[in-house]
């Protein structure tokens, strides 16, 4: 079972930048397609892009041309460079496996002037 710490979040004004990480145990990570989740308060928890092993990447409609994931198979880690942000980017992130593992703390990401 892969096990996950997000770290990176913090509070910035609108039209910042921040740079999550995700750091994965296991020696089969770079077999798994990673994605990042956000969950803002009473909203769902939503998908916002997503990253094969081979390093192909997806994004949500949201976010796209504003956030970029990539991924060091040699580190465990998973990174979400997030530019522009919004106030409604507004949200604790996670990072997991889109299929199976579990769901990590999180790292809280607040946009506010």
């Amino acid at each position: 079972q892969v096990q996950l710490v997000e770290s990176g979040g913090g509070l910035v004004q609108p039209g910042g930048s921040l740079r999550l990480s995700c750091a994965a145990s296991g020696s089969i990570f770079s077999i798994y397609v990673m994605g990042w989740y956000r969950q803002a308060p009473g909203k769902q928890r939503e998908l916002v892009a997503s990253i094969t092993g081979g390093g192909s990447p997806n994004y949500a409609d949201s976010v796209k041309g504003r956030f970029t994931i990539s991924r060091d198979n040699a580190k465990n880690t998973v990174y979400l460079q997030m530019n522009n942000l919004k106030p409604e980017d507004t949200a604790v992130y996670y990072c997991k496996p889109l299929l199976g593992g579990s769901w990590g703390q999180g790292t809280q990401v607040t946009i506010s002037s």
